[in-house]
């Protein structure tokens, strides 16, 4: 809460009063995108984004991470990446850290962006239909912050995005708008723009215990939201967790 009020006063995350109504707390996004208080927390740190990593392992003193962009070195190292990911990195530098996330099993997520000329006929701005195919959708130019034409981000269920986890992204942005289409009971005009992203690892199922991981001797940690729960703020109080263990640990 602390954190979010900071980021509230930043300017960079907003209130959003339509999600909020059957919520205990209130709703909050992004702003200008959803990405800002990533952005304003990185500010002042050197970061490279956009980088993957391809290949973890011990060279003397430090890690080396082999990526598509170089060879990092560093004494220490936190994954902070999706449990299945952290697994296969983790694979053959650090396999009983890897044992660890290895056991998350974590739901798809195909999302949809469409935007529109006119308004749809949906008098709402978020709907939400957990047993439909779409799961969640919100009208995007609602949030705060935004502008531009009608638009919606549209989320298919877990297990409608299991059923076409393999389909193109060309395909997957009609498919799942003609099901909204039949959820919501309307004719919906051409979009003026359609596109698709498969979130992977978008629902996992969180472990018990600490929220983190860490060994300090060998200086490697893991967090992420499967160690805390499934949410935004899962992810961040894992990170602070272990962030705290680090620097408790020396």
């Amino acid at each position: 809460r602390a954190a979010v009020s900071e980021w509230e006063a930043m300017g960079v995350v907003a209130r959003w009063e339509a999600a909020s109504a059957s919520l205990e707390d209130p709703a909050l996004v992004g702003v200008p995108g959803m990405n800002a208080p990533i952005r304003a927390m990185a500010e002042p740190l050197g970061v490279d984004w956009s980088v993957r990593a391809e290949r973890l392992y011990r060279e003397g003193a430090n890690w080396r991470i082999e990526s598509d962009c170089g060879v990092y070195a560093a004494p220490l190292v936190v994954l902070a990446i999706p449990a299945e990911q952290a697994a296969a990195l983790l694979a053959q530098a650090a396999p009983q850290l890897a044992a660890i996330p290895a056991q998350v099993v974590s739901q798809p997520c195909w999302a949809v962006m469409a935007s529109f000329a006119e308004p749809l006929g949906i008098f709402v701005d978020t709907v939400r239909a957990d047993n439909d195919a779409i799961a969640w959708a919100a009208r995007n130019s609602a949030k705060p912050g935004r502008s531009g034409p009608e638009s919606w981000v549209i989320h298919a269920s877990p297990a409608r995005s299991r059923e076409l986890l393999e389909c193109a992204k060309d395909e997957i942005g009609l498919t799942l708008l003609t099901d909204f289409a039949k959820q919501t009971g309307l004719d919906f005009p051409e979009p003026l723009h359609l596109s698709a992203h498969r979130w992977l690892y978008a629902l996992p199922a969180a472990l018990p215990g600490e929220p983190w991981r860490y060994d300090a001797a060998a200086g490697i940690g893991l967090a992420g939201d499967y160690l805390h729960s499934p949410r935004v703020e899962g992810a961040w109080l894992s990170g602070k967790a272990l962030a705290r263990e680090i620097l408790r640990t020396g």
